[in-house]
């Protein structure tokens, strides 16, 4: 198997550059690309493509994500995590538990965001937080993103535990400064674990100890039909496919195409009336 996808669980500590070139050694190639940045605080699952499947993990970005997280109520910071420098304290000893779960619930449903001012984003070509890096104010424009579910786990005082499932694009720094900001005491996160991208949970997430005693790469097929509708053709359209030709396929979603040997082929999507390539993996 040279593609595929490996399914790491990150430490603390590492960027998210720092594993994909980890993984480039353990997997013998330099074409290895990770579905969404991790900050160096957060643990949990990274996605990497190698090889072929670099090319899926553009569409694998747009799929739902699943994190657990820590949340400070009190305190915020230029971060909006524990990383940055405080710039504002309030007391939280109005705050009860039944509040706290209460402003929490508002935070489900489809929102408007501010993204947090050191995001990737970037800023007429410039990283947003890089700009923050010199020292430039960076005001970022609300983006729509959903929350499609956010549990309080626990409330210890003026800290609580949460999970959340939401779109890609959610930024769950953005969701502790703005639980902060509802209550009147500020906030900030403490700690942050992803526990899913799309269908890829910790579940079948390796460390990146197990993957140097064991490199298990997730073969590109294998990947495919976990991550899309999947639809096995024949060998006539088969033939299509690897030409780049439409097909004559009722589709209600980005699809997986497989071979009758169960090859994983292309991507399609349902476009005019028939089934369009958005990418071919062969050939």
């Amino acid at each position: 198997m040279t593609d595929g996808l490996v399914v790491v669980d990150k430490p603390g500590g590492m960027t998210s550059h720092d594993v994909v070139s980890r993984v480039r050694r353990l997997a013998g190639t330099r074409k290895v690309g990770h579905a969404g940045t991790l900050d160096p605080m957060a643990t949990g699952v990274l996605v990497l493509g190698v090889n072929r499947a670099t090319r899926l993990l553009g569409h694998l970005m747009l799929t739902d994500k699943g994190y657990d997280a820590t949340i400070k109520l009190g305190v915020a910071t230029t971060t909006d995590d524990a990383e940055g420098e405080v710039v504002a304290t309030a007391s939280t000893e109005g705050l009860d538990e039944a509040t706290i779960r209460s402003a929490a619930a508002e935070f489900v449903g489809d929102l408007m965001q501010v993204p947090t001012a050191v995001s990737a984003i970037k800023v007429d070509g410039k990283r947003a937080y890089q700009r923050v890096r010199d020292g430039e104010e960076v005001e970022l424009k609300a983006r729509p993103v959903t929350v499609h579910e956010l549990t309080v786990t626990d409330v210890r005082g003026d800290e609580l535990d949460v999970s959340v499932r939401c779109t890609s694009g959610t930024y769950i720094r953005a969701i502790a400064r703005d639980l902060g900001a509802r209550l009147g005491v500020g906030g900030h996160l403490t700690a942050l674990r992803r526990t899913a991208v799309g269908p890829y949970d910790l579940s079948v997430a390796h460390t990146l100890e197990d993957l140097s005693d064991e490199f298990r790469l997730l073969p590109i097929a294998d990947a495919a039909r976990a991550a899309f509708p999947a639809v096995d053709l024949d060998d006539r359209q088969a033939g299509d496919v690897r030409v780049g030709r439409p097909l004559d396929l009722e589709l209600s979603a980005l699809t997986g195409v497989f071979a009758p040997d169960g090859s994983f082929l292309a991507l399609y999507e349902p476009k005019d009336g028939r089934a369009r390539p958005v990418a071919v993996f062969t050939g």
